[in-house]
């Protein structure tokens, strides 16, 4: 039976520095806009989950016993996602994580901000009143504004589902196209994504798989293109070309 250091193409003494490479390297190859199929795409991701909550060769016999295979996609569970960025749980769960629905908000309102405008204006993301002088600033309706979140959705959906066109690529926590930076607020962070442990602790997100733990978010968006996030970007997905024609 295939083990998911076969499916990602390395060996099975890898380090985790290793096993992040060939996750990153392989879920680019499988993604169906670059080649792959959906089923690949789920494969590779389920491998890298399952050496992640701590897969060892030994453990192919039993996962044969339950019928199971390593690299096989496991059954959708709490924030899964299929390469088209669709739901199949509750957004944003890490594989393995309990749900513990008294700890999330109700809904949590989103107070957004365009990384293009701080270039514009010169603001720098550390700037301690950022979002006040946005808020003074009259910007676009898309630049800078406000929205809810509902229980259920990552904050990528949430902004789609209420007009916006933010970037994104493979919507599976493969790429840092819809990479945010959480100014202020709890964001929470899957296990299932490429983000260094320094990224993350300097808040940055992946929008199609996190979804705020707090009432109140302050983020900037559209950040991909911050310096450590370059290598993880993908090639613009069709719907951020058909953007840049309208």
């Amino acid at each position: 039976m295939e083990s998911p250091f076969d499916v990602l193409r390395i060996d099975p003494d890898a380090d985790d520095d290793e096993v992040d490479r060939a996750y990153r390297r392989r879920v680019l190859e499988a993604h169906p806009d670059h080649g792959g199929s959906p089923r690949e795409f789920q494969r590779v991701r389920a491998a890298y989950e399952r050496i992640e909550a701590g897969y060892e060769p030994d453990d192919a016999g039993s996962e044969r016993g339950n019928g199971a295979g390593a690299g096989d996609p496991p059954d959708p569970g709490p924030g899964a996602r299929d390469p088209a960025g669709r739901s199949t749980g509750r957004a944003g769960r890490g594989p393995g994580e309990a749900s513990d629905d008294s700890d999330e908000p109700d809904e949590s309102r989103v107070e957004y901000l365009n990384y293009e405008v701080l270039d514009d204006r010169g603001w720098g993301l550390g700037d301690p009143d950022l979002f006040e002088k946005a808020s003074d600033a009259d910007l676009d309706p898309a630049d800078y504004g406000m929205f809810l979140v509902e229980p259920g959705e990552s904050l990528l959906e949430a902004a789609e589902n209420r007009g916006f066109a933010w970037p994104y690529a493979c919507r599976g926590g493969a790429c840092a196209n819809c990479a945010v930076a959480v100014v202020e607020g709890e964001m929470e962070t899957p296990g299932n994504h490429i983000l260094s442990e320094e990224m993350v602790a300097h808040g940055i997100r992946l929008s199609c798989i996190s979804a705020p733990q707090s009432a109140e978010l302050k983020v900037v968006y559209n950040v991909k293109h911050l310096p450590d996030l370059d290598e993880l970007r993908l090639p613009a997905d069709r719907f951020e070309r058909a953007q840049a024609t309208d």
